[in-house]
């Protein structure tokens, strides 16, 4: 790129942000309006390459229906993979099945088990609806994207920028090493502190996924 091309580019970026403030005013009011009224909810994660044929599919579909026969909603990111599976499952349990879809370069289309469909340009506007009205997080095995959500909620919690809720972390074999480094190498480091790493537990079954729920929110009644 010329050099008058790119200070050209700047500029046009530049007139550009002011307008984009109200395309994430945006996002946000629509975002807040749509799911202000689903009650209590469960986010869904995992990765978008997870097939039907894979196990952790039909785990993940029968993760969202046992969590939807409870009453929760559940919130994915809208697209295949895991995501479809956590929406197939509410779908069936007669629940409400969200998807917080997000505008990508190779286009992600919205799976066809959801019931209530937002569109997102921003993933910063979207990671706040995740957050918001979840009352766990369950995250199936993925990439970057997927460690991303579980980190920011890991975040917010040691930081104390929200309150503790379960994150809850599926298939043991899968997050056993990613465990073990935090164990052995950012907590000897001192980078973090022990009890940082129980904020999240890890389950290897749909069952102890509802019962982890379960647990926390009994014990916090006490």
């Amino acid at each position: 790129m010329k050099p008058n091309q790119k200070g050209k580019l700047m500029e046009d970026l530049k007139m550009e942000d002011p307008w984009r403030v109200f395309r994430i005013m945006g996002e946000f009011v629509e975002g807040f309006h749509e799911l202000a009224e689903i009650g209590p909810a469960v986010s869904i994660f995992g990765s978008a390459r997870t097939k039907r044929t894979n196990g952790l599919h039909a785990q993940a579909v029968k993760t969202a229906q046992l969590l939807a026969k409870e009453g929760y909603a559940i919130i994915t990111g809208g697209g295949p993979g895991i995501m479809e599976a956590g929406n197939k499952g509410a779908l069936n349990a007669k629940g409400r099945s969200i998807g917080l879809n997000i505008e990508l370069p190779f286009e992600q289309k919205p799976n066809r088990y959801i019931n209530k469909l937002i569109n997102f340009h921003y993933f910063f506007c979207r990671k706040v609806m995740f957050v918001k009205y979840a009352k766990a997080f369950v995250i199936f095995p993925g990439g970057f994207g997927t460690l991303d959500e579980l980190f920011e909620s890991l975040t917010l919690i040691q930081t104390g920028r929200m309150g503790k809720f379960p994150v809850v972390l599926f298939g043991s074999q899968y997050w056993s090493g990613l465990v073990d480094w935090l164990k052995n190498t950012v907590v000897k480091e001192k980078n973090i502190d022990p009890q940082d790493v129980e904020i999240f537990q890890i389950v290897d079954t749909p069952e102890d996924v509802l019962k982890a729920i379960h647990n926390f929110y009994n014990n916090k009644k006490k």
